[in-house]
């Protein structure tokens, strides 16, 4: 009989370690997706997307079956036209992606730009508003480990009547995320983000305004999987769209009911902790924070960068052996930097524990689990 498979510690920006209740939730007996038992638990994620997002209570949220990256197309592909002025915030590659998501759909796009490591700036986003009918932005920059300041952006881009769609795939569920207060129209994660689900959804909330502008369309959308009128024929009044992955329905209403027990700022709290202790362990080997102002960091991805004649992809093959996933930078950050992920279940000391005590034996320095343990002892007192 072969040896079972090696527990492997995941520790990259996504996707994240399955959470245990949406490991066993994975495991009921499937269900048609038009089953009324599906329909309910299906309220139930709606109510609790809505929970997540901080929407008002009339707010639609959905689940879209695919990643995260259906969550963007599907909102470019039905709220911009061709001809449409959309205003991106590009600051690293999921922005980039946006916009060349908006360009395919026929829109003229403009680029709002900051330098890598640096965070948008809300006054140059002011600068370029006129005649824009979206503005997007990606709130937690995977790429660069940025926090990008969507709340002063929002209150601009609601000022304009502008339109704010807003990424929140490292952020959502981890991280503060306010869509009513901000005024924020569409929204999207992916479920193997903060939630620490499986990959394969998608979760979407949409504003009321949103769907006045999908209904002024002049021309249907031209995405037909995701078309919001067919998401909410099927969420709402339960017609017949396309089948839904039900198992990922269901191990999402389990990942999403724990990050909820467990409190949305003790989860934030729990982020902020594990990552000082990382820092804290990393930076007499001469790890430094990538993104220079702490405000502008992203606290999901801590983005770090490689010490002065560190083997980079050697040190990850080192690790990969162990059975540790470490992920470098993307594009031009490549052999630069290390992004870790500290989202859901991948922000718990343990995983760290057992990177520290690994990377002792690889580059011959001892203390580090000692400094990440004895980091994290004030905050467990």
């Amino acid at each position: 009989m072969a040896d079972a498979t090696p527990e492997h510690t995941l520790l990259t920006p996504g996707p994240t370690p399955i959470h245990p209740r949406a490991m066993q939730a994975l495991t009921r007996p499937m269900l048609g997706h038009m089953d009324p038992e599906v329909f309910a638990l299906n309220r139930e994620i709606q109510a609790d997307l809505r929970v997540m997002y901080g929407t008002e209570e009339s707010t639609f949220t959905a689940l879209l079956a695919g990643t995260g990256s259906l969550g963007m197309e599907a909102g470019f592909a039905n709220l911009v036209e061709a001809g449409d002025d959309i205003l991106v915030c590009a600051n690293g590659s999921f922005g980039r992606r946006m916009a060349e998501m908006a360009a395919r759909y026929g829109a003229r796009v403009r680029l709002v730009t900051a330098p890598l490591g640096e965070a948008i700036n809300p006054d140059d986003v002011a600068a370029h508003l006129d005649g824009a009918k979206m503005v997007a932005v990606v709130h937690g920059e995977t790429s660069t480990g940025v926090l990008n300041p969507v709340p002063e952006i929002a209150r601009l881009v609601r000022q304009s009547g502008a339109l704010l769609t807003v990424d929140a795939v490292t952020t959502a569920g981890m991280e503060p995320f306010h869509m009513a207060q901000w005024g924020v129209d569409y929204a999207y994660t992916g479920a193997q983000k903060c939630l620490s689900a499986p990959p394969g959804l998608a979760p979407v909330a949409i504003s009321e305004r949103a769907f006045a502008r999908f209904a002024a369309r002049r021309a249907p959308t031209p995405l037909w999987y995701c078309d919001f009128e067919g998401l909410r024929d099927y969420w709402e009044d339960h017609s017949y769209h396309h089948t839904v992955p039900v198992n990922l329905h269901y191990a999402l209403h389990a990942a999403l009911r724990a990050a909820l027990d467990e409190g949305l700022e003790n989860r934030q709290r729990r982020v902020q902790e594990v990552g000082a202790a990382i820092q804290t362990a990393l930076a007499p080997l001469g790890f430094t924070p990538y993104v220079r102002r702490p405000e502008d960091r992203l606290p999901t991805v801590l983005a770090l960068r490689l010490p002065e004649g560190l083997d980079d992809a050697g040190v990850r093959k080192a690790l990969r052996e162990r059975h540790i996933s470490v992920t470098g930078g993307l594009g031009p950050t490549a052999g630069l930097i290390w992004r870790l992920g500290l989202m859901g279940e991948t922000a718990r000391p343990a995983p760290y524990l057992t990177l520290m005590h690994a990377l002792e034996d690889i580059l011959g320095e001892r203390g580090l689990a000692g400094r990440f343990q004895d980091a994290l002892e004030p905050v467990r007192a």
